[in-house]
Parts: structure tokens; C-alpha cells; sequence
């Protein structure tokens, strides 16, 4: 029987994984670095399963095929489907009536609305509510993936993947650039902060001038600030700026948020394409599945379902670059 080596355990390399699993096949996953952890840029995803408020300012093919995750990651992990909290300063109002025209499927909440579904909100007359969203808590999805793939029989291999393997499936992200030219990493800045003053029980966007905030709430006062997007390659650390605009935003949100205990300080590199979309592509004897950009959690089941459509199908879903092929 055939096995396939998926090549890197970050949440595209353990999803494509476990829907090969899903459909009967064989795996085994290398990576040198070992299990799910601080080195992966998907340990410090957001994980909002948020496809109607990306679409704000993102392509079709993010709605569409992001709502596939919301029933994909549910069989897998925890999911909480309590909807998004989208919020503006009555002096941002018009960001918000920008942000319904570009956007579906959610309603508008007033002052007493908003208290009802936060009551720690105090300070906000107008927002949205997106109750179809739902989010998770990326590190644990990853630790739930690779227990799940392990108890089925997956072998993984803390090792570089031999050079000539058959039947590899690469999901390396930007250590995948030497053959994947048109790739580039996108910075990424966020906080994880404690605040046990501050109970928010769904995702909070607020939509500040100088940067949008999005708040996650982990559990037990603890919460993921993020988070920017800069056209930097550079990882090394978080900016000043950004450290301030993000507290800032929060404490926009709600002054209890200036009190709260910085825990994390998270600085990462996503893959991205031209058109920030990701792209499956078969270049010899491998299959190489990338590009997940801002919307890990939220693409890569449909990444992972492309993904064996063309590896045990042969079939070419929409994600597939031809061209490149």
C-alpha cells in the first residue's frame, strides 16, 4: 500500500495529514523539529473560524471555502461556536457601516444587545454580530491533531525528510521557498496577556484607525491580542509601535486591559502568495501545499481536502495551480 510522507507538522502539514487518514491512507510525517510548538507559526494563530468577517477585505474563494472548517474542525477539537463581536468608537462609526457593506451574514446590535451578549463591554452604542463564526484554541487543535494521528497509527519522524522520497507531500511553509519562488513571508505580531478583570466569552474586532484589534479569549482571564500584517521578513522580535498600538486598542476596548499581565510576545513569518490565496502544486514527485497567509485554521481544511483529492483522486480542486503544475 502506498505510504505518503507529509513533510512538516505545522496545522497544514497536520491537517493534510489527517484527512489523508480520514480517507484510508497511509501516513508518515517527518519534521526535525519535532511536535507542535513556539517555533511553528500556526502555535500563535488567532484561530477565528471567522469566514464572513474576512471577507471584509479578502478574496471569494476565503468565504466559500472557509466555511468548510467550521464542521472539519469540530470532529478534531474543541470548538466554540458562540459567533464574533465586531465593535467601533462612535468615532469610528462609518469603519463599521464600511465594514457591514463589505461583509454578510451577521447582525447589527445596539448598546443594551451588546451588553447582553458582553457585559464587559460598556462603551460601545453600534456593533455587529457574526453568530455563525466560532473560534478555537490553535495550540490545543495542533496537540489534539498529532495525539489523534498518532493513536492511528502515523508514524513521525524527527527528521529532515530523505531528498529523494516518493509519494511527499510538502507543507514546509516558507522553508519551502528554494522551489516556490513566488512565496514571501508576511510579519506577524501579537500578545498573549493575562486580564481576569476583563470576561469576554467570543472574539471581540475592534476597528481602530490605526490598527484593527482583534481579542480571543483563551480561558481563565487569559486572552491573544493581534495582530499586524507587515510586508517584513524580519521575525526577530515585535516593533515598539506595534506593542503600543496593540495595548492601546485593547485598552480602547476596555480600561481594565491596562492592568493586565503580559504573558506571550509572539512575532512570526506567514507564507503568502501574490494574491495571498494558497496553492497546491504537484512539481515532480512531489506535492507541494502552501500559502495559507493570515487564514491557517480557516483554509487549511480546504487545503488538506485539495490536497487528497489530488494525491488519491487525481483530482484538481479549484487550489491547484495548473500553471505551475
Amino acid at each position: 500500500m502506498t505510504v505518503w510522507s507529509v513533510i512538516g507538522s505545522g496545522v497544514a502539514g497536520l491537517a493534510v495529514a489527517s484527512e489523508l487518514v480520514s480517507r484510508g491512507a497511509r501516513v508518515q510525517v517527518f519534521d526535525p523539529v519535532g511536535p507542535p510548538g513556539a517555533h511553528g507559526c500556526s502555535w500563535w494563530a488567532g484561530g477565528m473560524l471567522a469566514p464572513w468577517c474576512e471577507y471584509e477585505n479578502a478574496e471569494e474563494p476565503v468565504l466559500r471555502l472557509g466555511r468548510t472548517a467550521l464542521n472539519w474542525w469540530a470532529a478534531r477539537t474543541q470548538l466554540h461556536r458562540r459567533g464574533t463581536l465586531v465593535l467601533a468608537s462612535p468615532r469610528d462609526l462609518p469603519d463599521l457601516r464600511r465594514f457591514a457593506r463589505r461583509t454578510e451574514r451577521f447582525a447589527e446590535v445596539d448598546q443594551t444587545k451588546i451588553a447582553l451578549l458582553e457585559p464587559d463591554l460598556h462603551n460601545f452604542t453600534k456593533g455587529l454580530h457574526f453568530a455563525d463564526e466560532a473560534h478555537l484554541d490553535p495550540r490545543q487543535a495542533l496537540r489534539d491533531l498529532y495525539r489523534q494521528l498518532q493513536e492511528q497509527g502515523v508514524v513521525f519522524h524527527r527528521k529532515l525528510a530523505p531528498s529523494r522520497l516518493e509519494n511527499a507531500i510538502d507543507c514546509r511553509g516558507l522553508h519551502a521557498r528554494e522551489v516556490l519562488h513566488d512565496l514571501r513571508g508576511v510579519k506577524g505580531e501579537m500578545l498573549v496577556i493575562r486580564c481576569p478583570d476583563v470576561a469576554l466569552t467570543r472574539p471581540v474586532r475592534l476597528l481602530h484607525p490605526r490598527m484593527p484589534l482583534y481579542v480571543v479569549p483563551r480561558g481563565d482571564g487569559v486572552y491573544m491580542l493581534g495582530a499586524t500584517m507587515i510586508e517584513s521578513e524580519d521575525s526577530s522580535r515585535i516593533t515598539a509601535r506595534s506593542m503600543l498600538e496593540l495595548l492601546s486598542a485593547a485598552y480602547a476596548l476596555n480600561p481594565a486591559f491596562g492592568e493586565a499581565e503580559v504573558l506571550e510576545i509572539g512575532v512570526d513569518l506567514r507564507p503568502a502568495f501574490p494574491d495571498n490565496l494558497p496553492r497546491i502544486r504537484r512539481l515532480g514527485r512531489t506535492i507541494y501545499a502552501n500559502g495559507l497567509y493570515r487564514h491557517g485554521y480557516l483554509l487549511a481544511p480546504a487545503l488538506a481536502q485539495g490536497v487528497a483529492d489530488l494525491a488519491l483522486e487525481n483530482k484538481h480542486s479549484e487550489m491547484v495551480d495548473d500553471d505551475r503544475a
